[in-house]
């Protein structure tokens, strides 16, 4: 049994050895996020996709977010994703760009923003 979805040190104590003999050039990763909008009969309407690219460290660094944040350097910024303010990562997010773009792609199809009854 290796831990995996036992919390977030468990699955970071995984990759870590997961990775352990990948050097340092192809430790590439990225989060991903991809939104959809349906109509009401299910059809797929609009998408959107959100990156984040960085690498995977060798040790965690960092306090704030969660889940992988800690081993994973963002290296425009020079600091792991738990490093980042909460400003400064909501600003990069993955899911942050993937919402900015769906908005946009909705305003262009005339959907309002303010969808509520």
């Amino acid at each position: 049994m290796h831990g995996a979805g036992k919390g977030d040190a468990a699955n970071n104590s995984l990759l870590l050895k997961q990775l352990e003999n990948v050097p340092d050039e192809l430790r590439t990763a990225r989060f991903v996020c991809w939104l959809a909008l349906a109509d009401p009969q299910g059809r797929i309407i609009l998408t959107a996709r959100g990156t984040v690219e960085g690498r995977i460290l060798r040790s965690p660094r960092g306090n704030n977010g969660f889940g992988y944040d800690p081993l994973f350097l963002v290296e425009a910024a020079g600091r792991t994703t738990a490093e980042l303010s909460p400003d400064e990562k909501h600003r990069i997010s993955h899911r942050g760009e993937a919402l900015r773009r769906m908005r946009k792609a909705m305003s262009t199809i005339g959907v309002p923003e303010d969808t509520t009854p």
